[in-house]
């Protein structure tokens, strides 16, 4: 499917791919969605492929970039003037904050970032429905969001970066499954 340009087809396109992949979640066996990532950096160039090493990691990080999403949403339609991205990170450095969002959460369990993930997705498809298609796919609509839309900033936080998951949790299965001895 194309990337959404609609709020119908944004909000569609974000709860049918958090389902997806909360489906193909809750289908392995609790053993398989708590077990280390048998791999790593050789998968990708991407600095992700190298950092996560468990599920917990990918749900934390989608938890972390909707608490961005949600933060710089708020902050703004308060009057305030505030990137999407905290300081001191930018578009060239946020690899870093990205990092220090898995050092934050290497304590976390499995079942919470789980728990926090599901509320988190809830609480932005809530924030997503509060702005009319206009306010969320007409450039420069709002002062804050630049060159680009809301709904731009939304579809990367949910849709696009539950494709992101998807692509890890099914590098997890594929090694997963072939390491486990029968």
């Amino acid at each position: 499917m194309p990337r959404p340009a609609t709020k119908a087809d944004l909000l569609k396109e974000a709860e049918a791919q958090f389902e997806k992949m909360r489906q193909m979640l809750e289908a392995m066996p609790d053993k398989e969605q708590q077990a280390v990532f048998a791999f790593g950096a050789e998968m990708g160039q991407e600095a992700h492929w190298g950092r996560d090493k468990n599920l917990r990691d990918v749900l934390v990080h989608l938890y972390e970039w909707h608490q961005l999403l949600l933060t710089w949403i708020a902050a703004n339609k308060s009057g305030g003037v505030q990137p999407f991205l905290p300081a001191p990170y930018n578009w060239k450095t946020y690899g870093a904050m990205n990092v220090g969002f898995w050092e934050k959460h290497q304590s976390t369990p499995y079942a919470e970032a789980k728990e926090m993930l599901l509320a988190s997705h809830k609480k932005t498809i809530e924030v997503i429905t509060s702005f009319s298609g206009d306010e969320l796919f007409t450039k420069k609509h709002f002062s804050w969001t630049g060159t680009s839309t809301l709904g731009s900033y939304c579809v990367s936080a949910t849709a696009s970066h539950y494709d992101w998951a998807m692509k890890k949790i099914k590098a997890h299965r594929k090694t997963y499954q072939g390491s486990v001895q029968e």
